[in-house]
């Protein structure tokens, strides 16, 4: 592609994106179907200017938005919290593929001859899509609520399926020759050893490098440290015969626990929101308007029967496995739609002639319109819920962190002498907190008094938003460097306005900045001490303690008016 075809293409696709993205949001639909609509208008199944006819090729490289997408859910997963889940993960997740595969090989085989052909796009469109749910609960922050959890390991399953589901396509086919392939021993050695070596990757390599870099203040390298490891850990589950973004989930969990959570979180959200993105246009750009204005009926109808049998099938499975009516009606109208994976299923068995030209094309249209459909359903389930649950004025579910973390919790920037100190005062009263610090050697010692002290910038807006800082009660700064107090106070104003701040100020006048800049309370600390000291010496020549607190609190209200002349003098 030649620079000037390229740079046209870019501006038409930043264009189209920009304003149908803050449309649709304004209106209240949701990005992803604003960039599913823009897809559609810059794909080159549109009438208008296209970006490329390389569809294809342009999803496959935006799936590795998925697979960054796994791993930030891997980083908020324990291993603890996977296992709670089991009973919907095989329980509910199994009988939801099963069933609903079933019911829709039976629709299919009304007009499809071959049963081969029926059992594979009926299982193929039992699955849901991953990449759609999990930015949606995501972007509405319901990942971490009852209906969001089920619904995680529900799509956890059905990409665990895609591995016998992809084995199973050759089996079906009538060219296919039958090769002896890999022993089922050796297979399965393989997998185990690919366990092994990210785990080992996982749980040692990747945090004694981030440690390493930490020390030398080497955030570049950090960055290129985690992504090696998630498409390590993408490509080794890839050569296992698995999903990558398994693989990059797995390596996710497995860095859960690591005291560099937040910031490798702070560094991937950038990436992943980005080819997320891309990939919500590519998929819009893969709908072929051609086919649905010449088989209109025969489209839309299809359609409609996939979203009603996923909706029959698994409301009563959910209410099944005990849950609440609004939560099963919410589950159910997530996952009505088919899923990004059909698209290789389909792929594959269109290489190895188990489907026709005809079929699969009306698959991907089916399976495109689908997920164009789903943020108007998640709406709809959405109304539904709240009819029954008689929650219709706006009261929402509070989810429960999925880290465990307090939903009500102190945000501290810092763990120096103040920091500590703060930490130790909060930790003694039993109010939860979390501290951030960019030298590795306080963080190690936080952790060695039992405290929740983890690496990373307080600056990074990134950081913030994944320690989920629009729910703190306080932000506490403690940091010894005034640019970055005052840069990170103006971010906390704008982009929280509703959580108070207090801050560390060296003297007056970078206090009087930090409350010009949106501080809450600042305070200076030669001040400080100094009114400390005088207090203690009140005390000492006989005082009244009330008239001595009385008096500190009269100089902290009137903004050190008392003591600012003589400490501006004595500079």
């Amino acid at each position: 592609m030649h620079l000037d075809s390229f740079i046209v293409s870019a501006l038409l696709l930043l264009a189209v994106t920009s304003v149908a993205v803050a449309l649709f949001r304004h209106f209240g639909l949701g990005s992803v179907l604003g960039l599913l609509i823009a897809g559609v208008v810059v794909g080159p199944h549109s009438p208008g200017p296209y970006v490329t006819t390389h569809v294809e090729d342009v999803r496959h490289f935006t799936e590795l938005g998925v697979v960054l997408l796994l791993f930030v859910i891997g980083l908020e997963m324990k291993p603890s919290r996977l296992w709670s889940l089991r009973r919907d993960l095989f329980g509910l997740g199994s009988l939801q593929i099963l069933l609903t595969g079933l019911a829709i090989t039976l629709y299919v085989s009304l007009g499809v001859e071959s049963w081969k052909t029926a059992l594979l796009i009926g299982l193929t469109l039992s699955l849901s899509s991953t990449a759609f749910v999990m930015q949606l609960l995501q972007e509405r922050g319901e990942f971490a609520s009852s209906h969001g959890t089920s619904t995680f390991a529900i799509l956890l399953m059905q990409d665990l399926s895609v591995v016998p589901l992809l084995a199973l396509v050759p089996l079906l086919s009538d060219t296919a020759a039958i090769a002896a392939g890999i022993p089922l021993w050796e297979q399965l050695l393989i997998l185990g050893g690919m366990f092994v070596v990210l785990g080992v990757f996982g749980l040692r390599v990747v945090p004694f490098a981030l440690e390493w870099l930490a020390r030398h203040d080497n955030r570049e390298a950090s960055l290129l440290v985690v992504l090696l490891a998630v498409f390590l850990a993408a490509w080794a589950m890839h050569q296992a015969g698995l999903s990558m973004a398994l693989g990059a989930f797995i390596m996710g969990m497995l860095l859960s626990g690591s005291r560099y959570n937040m910031q490798i979180r702070a560094h991937i959200e950038p990436y992943k929101g980005l080819l997320m993105s891309l990939f919500f246009v590519a998929v819009g750009m893969s709908i072929d308007l051609g086919v649905l204005s010449q088989r209109p009926l025969e489209f839309l109808g299809h359609t409609a029967v996939l979203i009603g049998i996923k909706l029959m099938v698994l409301l009563p499975l959910a209410l099944a496995f005990g849950y609440s009516r609004g939560n099963s009606v919410r589950i159910t109208f997530l996952l009505a739609q088919a899923g990004e994976f059909g698209f290789v299923l389909f792929g594959s068995a269109l290489a190895l002639k188990v489907i026709d030209e005809g079929t699969f094309i009306m698959a991907v249209g089916v399976i495109s319109l689908s997920m164009l459909l789903t943020p108007l359903l998640v709406r709809i389930g959405d109304r539904l819920a709240c009819r029954l649950e008689g929650k219709c004025d706006g009261v929402q579910e509070l989810p429960t962190d999925i880290r465990e973390v307090p939903e009500r919790q102190v945000l501290i920037g810092g763990y120096g002498r103040m920091g500590h100190t703060v930490a130790t005062l909060l930790q003694a009263s039993g109010i939860p907190f979390v501290a951030f610090d960019t030298d590795p050697e306080r963080v190690e010692q936080g952790r060695a008094y039992g405290q929740a002290v983890l690496y990373g910038d307080i600056s990074d807006p990134e950081l913030l938003a994944a320690a989920h800082a629009e729910r703190a009660t306080l932000v506490v700064l403690t940091i010894d460097h005034s640019a970055t107090a005052l840069r990170t106070v103006s971010y906390l104003r704008d982009a929280y306005p509703q959580v108070p701040v207090i801050v560390r100020a060296r003297d007056l006048e970078a206090s009087a900045h930090l409350l010009q800049a949106g501080a809450t309370q600042a305070f200076p600390e030669t001040i400080e001490a100094s009114l400390r000291l005088g207090a203690e010496a009140l005390q000492m020549v006989g005082a009244p303690v009330e008239n001595i607190e009385l008096l500190m609190q009269g100089v902290r209200s009137r903004g050190y008016e008392l003591v600012r002349e003589r400490a501006e003098d004595g500079r």
